[in-house]
């Protein structure tokens, strides 16, 4: 492993030598290997790229090209719109419920952007919000999609395992608020979402803790056994009022088990293409990483350590080592705990910290995926021990989204 992880690090620092620190690369051979392995794992079901997990349009359009990946997944009205408007995608599903007035507003007013995006509803009050906006009778029909909330809450609800989502949580309830949809002018009922985020986003083996990964794979279990008839029984409740074009689950975590329901159509993925370190913790399938961010040494503030300028790219979610980004090149570091991933400097201890010199490269693997670009412009594509093309982040065209 540490012969193999020495011919990664010397690939990339010759490819990257020109570049000066901090920047971000994208391996394509491993990008593209991921690509084709989470549409096998999806076993002729189409792939639906989670367009967070990636934040680069060159990207995007990369796995789009690829057998078995079809429409994107898009996390805010705005970015759904804009990648339609700019070609990258004529099959954009917002995955969250929306309240931005203005994209509303620019929706309604383009029959076909109206056509290419889907709305994300739980409930009757974002209809209204739209209507507000908006009257039925001054636009095009929008399309929207039921978000079935896929937690799972044994023991007569009082437990809740998964994240915290959709009111809509059974199948009457999404039989109801399908019918509701059904019977108001300008709106279109075209798709139904379940995201079970306790078994695509939750690891089942954490490095160390062999009791907790027992304990979550166990309730994986449990929580697919009961997601697997709810999801079938709303699906049918749902198609009583509206002609469904598709079902849509699944992340990368859970690409093969959320493709064997039958009453799942597509699935979705992203954070699978880059790798990042918190799909470690899978059983099933882990991600070559892909994506990874080089920082320089710029001091050795004492024997056995060395101090990189930068670093602290912090990933969302609790508040826990997990989301500290991992120095992953050489082999042999570690963050210290006094000081984790600094904003401005990050130390380092380890049995490989006392070999590097000011100037060398650390390379460090983020704790999510489509977060490294929130804090680098560009992406460089490497080919081997070449960088072959550089291409803009969200960020380096000028957006923010959330």
């Amino acid at each position: 492993m540490a012969i193999e992880s020495d011919k990664v690090r010397e690939r990339l620092d010759r490819a990257t030598a020109h570049l000066d620190p901090p920047y971000a690369v994208v391996d394509l051979a491993a990008f593209d290997g991921n690509a084709a392995a989470l549409a096998d794992r999806a076993a002729g079901k189409p792939v639906r790229i989670a367009s967070k997990s990636v934040r680069a349009r060159d990207l995007i359009g990369r796995a789009l090209a690829r057998p078995g990946w079809a429409g994107v997944m898009a996390f805010t009205l705005p970015e759904a719109s804009w990648l339609v408007r700019t070609g990258v995608t004529d099959d954009a599903l917002v995955a969250y419920p929306t309240v931005d007035r203005g994209a509303l507003a620019a929706l309604a007013a383009d029959p076909a952007l109206a056509a290419a995006v889907t709305l994300m509803i739980d409930g009757t009050d974002q209809l209204d919000l739209v209507d507000a906006v908006c009257p039925p009778g001054r636009r095009p029909e929008l399309r929207v999609c039921l978000d079935l909330d896929a937690s799972w809450r044994p023991l007569g609800g009082r437990v809740h395992v998964g994240v915290r989502r959709s009111p809509v949580h059974s199948a009457r309830a999404a039989g109801a608020l399908a019918a509701t949809v059904a019977a108001r002018a300008g709106f279109r009922l075209v798709g139904l979402m379940a995201y079970e985020a306790q078994i695509a986003g939750l690891g089942d083996a954490p490095p160390g803790r062999a009791v907790l990964g027992s304990a979550i794979r166990l309730a994986q279990r449990g929580s697919y056994r009961e997601l697997l008839a709810r999801r079938g029984a709303a699906v049918a409740a749902v198609r009583e009022h509206a002609d469904l074009e598709f079902v849509n689950g699944g992340g990368t975590g859970s690409v093969a088990a959320t493709s064997a329901d039958p009453a799942v159509t597509e699935v979705t993925a992203g954070s699978g293409l880059y790798g990042p370190t918190l799909f470690d913790a899978y059983r099933a399938w882990r991600p070559t990483p892909a994506a990874a961010f080089a920082c320089a040494v710029v001091r050795r503030p004492g024997p056995g350590l060395a101090t990189v300028l930068g670093g602290g790219w912090i990933a969302s979610g609790p508040a826990e080592d997990s989301r500290l980004p991992r120095p992953w090149l050489p082999e042999g570091l570690k963050l210290i705990g006094t000081e984790g991933a600094g904003e401005v400097q990050t130390p380092l201890a380890g049995s490989a910290a006392g070999a590097l010199r000011v100037g060398d490269r650390v390379w460090f693997r983020h704790a999510k995926a489509g977060e490294l670009c929130e804090h680098v412009n560009e992406l460089h594509l490497v080919d081997g021990d070449t960088v072959v093309a550089t291409v803009p982040t969200y960020r380096g065209e000028g957006h923010a989204f959330l």
